[in-house]
């Protein structure tokens, strides 16, 4: 797992993990904030939205990782298709990090729904 991570990018993996902490972190608020049934605060709708930020983030790394593959081969000329699949499937990714993390954000937005919070306008 750790070498995944490594070859995602520790900057790209590093800032997808903070915000999945962040994600984490809002959710377990807007429930607590539930429970004591106090209002104002952080809305729920922020999860999602960050989740979708996250997803947004994670094709930017994708993008960024191409360019930089592809001006590599424009430098070097020729390259094996075997060179060119791994360097596809390892700027893939932080795209499937901030996949995961988007859809772990709106599980959780689902659940905190679901158990009567409201999202504030």
């Amino acid at each position: 797992m750790k070498d995944i991570f490594l070859m995602g990018g520790p900057l790209f993996m590093g800032i997808l993990t903070i915000i999945l902490i962040t994600v984490i972190a809002i959710a377990v608020y807007c429930f607590i904030q539930k429970r004591k049934e106090t209002s104002g605060g952080i809305s729920v709708g922020v999860v999602k939205e960050i989740g979708l930020f996250a997803l947004i983030f994670g094709v930017f790394g994708q993008f960024l990782g191409l360019y930089s593959a592809f001006s590599t081969i424009e430098r070097a000329g020729t390259v094996s298709q075997e060179l060119l699949v791994s360097g596809l499937k390892i700027s893939s990714i932080t795209t499937i990090y901030g996949l995961t993390i988007c859809l772990t954000a709106w599980l959780l937005y689902f659940g905190l729904k679901m158990t009567g919070i409201k999202e504030e306008s």
